[in-house]
């Protein structure tokens, strides 16, 4: 179980509280363990662009490689899930009794009439998977996100799940970007933590550990300053849909790789690897000695890492460098890139890779994202 601390100035406000994630088993590893990683693979083969392009209802995720998951209930008597704390996506989301796909089955389930705080919204929500799609209702709740308990929070009851959530650990989605991105006009928890004074700051920072399975946290209406060193460099969002910011280029020893001439990236928790245009990523793979399989993997030889470059991506003027110790993974298969191909467009994914690097604060105060060098 995900751990909390919490602070309050009253018996009836929260001004700040701090939510421990667990660096779970990814997909993929339990999948290999099980001897079918290549065929599911296959089967389901990973578009981590399609929640940014899609037109279905809803962000969804089949993303082999995510593990940070931490702890939320609905209802009351509260009923608990395992969520991903997204900031790629809007909506809350949680399998429901009425779900009987596959997926549902190894899932915590919600039950609305084990809750005497339940209504439904008599609305249905649709979510477009990158392999499939997800069926449900809306409906309204009590959240309680580690001591912050929501009143009246709209989410997603699922009643059918595309096969691959089956794998893995989280049961659902918490989404952390904007308002307008979200589905059917919900709206998202954070918005509703600030609208109902759950939070002495409208922000929340996530500090993601390496290896670590512990110590992972999600810190909503503060900055935690044991987390990071140095100083902060705020930079202004250029879209205020997802965590959306401009970037100037990705250079390995000093030669621009990527981004030419600059481009647009998303501060995203609820993606695993850093993705870019096809062309671009096979070009940072090349310079870094990566060889591209046949599923868009970038294997590297493992004891070719100490020797490997460092990869600097400058945002919206401030340098930000990832080692190669860093953008790099092993595996029963030895060991690849973080560098994940994204196809034709040219929206970049800044994920968990180059998150575990840097302490993030997202500021809706001020339409910010803050980052600092983790501690």
């Amino acid at each position: 179980m995900s751990s909390k601390f919490c602070s309050s100035q009253s018996a009836y406000s929260v001004y700040y509280c701090q939510i421990s994630l667990i660096k779970g088993k990814t997909a993929r590893e339990t999948l290999m363990e099980k001897g079918i990683w290549e065929e599911t693979r296959l089967k389901f083969p990973y578009k981590p662009m399609a929640k940014f392009y899609q037109t279905g209802d809803e962000a969804m995720t089949n993303d082999a490689d995510l593990s940070y998951y931490g702890v939320i209930s609905i209802g009351t008597p509260p009923q608990s899930f395992n969520v991903i704390f997204d900031t790629g996506s809007s909506n809350l989301w949680v399998p429901s009794v009425y779900c009987s796909s596959q997926a549902c089955q190894n899932h915590a389930k919600f039950n609305p009439a084990q809750s005497s705080t339940f209504t439904w919204a008599n609305k249905p929500v649709s979510i477009q998977y990158g392999t499939g799609s997800m069926t449900g209702r809306l409906a309204y709740d009590t959240v309680s996100v580690g001591g912050i308990s929501v009143t009246q929070q709209i989410f997603g009851a699922s009643q059918t799940e595309a096969p691959f959530m089956a794998n893995m650990v989280a049961d659902g989605i918490l989404g952390l970007a904007f308002p307008n991105l979200a589905a059917s006009g919900a709206t998202p928890v954070f918005d509703n933590m600030m609208s109902q004074g759950l939070v002495s700051q409208n922000l929340f920072s996530v500090y993601l550990s390496g290896n670590s399975a512990q110590g992972s946290v999600v810190s909503f209406g503060d900055i935690e300053s044991n987390y990071y060193t140095g100083q902060i460099t705020w930079i202004p969002l250029s879209s205020e849909t997802y965590w959306q910011i401009n970037m100037d280029s990705v250079t390995i020893n000093g030669n621009t790789v990527a981004c030419n001439g600059g481009c647009q990236a998303i501060i995203d928790t609820g993606t695993s690897q850093i993705v870019g245009p096809t062309t671009d990523i096979n070009n940072m793979n090349s310079w870094v000695g990566a060889t591209t399989d046949q599923y868009g993997d970038a294997t590297v030889n493992c004891n070719n890492i100490p020797n490997m470059p460092e990869v600097t991506f400058t945002l919206n003027g401030n340098a930000f460098t990832i080692p190669a110790s860093a953008y790099t993974s092993q595996n029963s298969n030895g060991c690849m890139t973080g560098f994940g191909n994204g196809g034709t467009q040219q929206l970049w994914i800044l994920g968990d890779v180059f998150i575990r690097q840097y302490y993030a604060i997202f500021d809706r105060q001020n339409n910010n994202v803050g980052l600092a060098q983790i501690a």
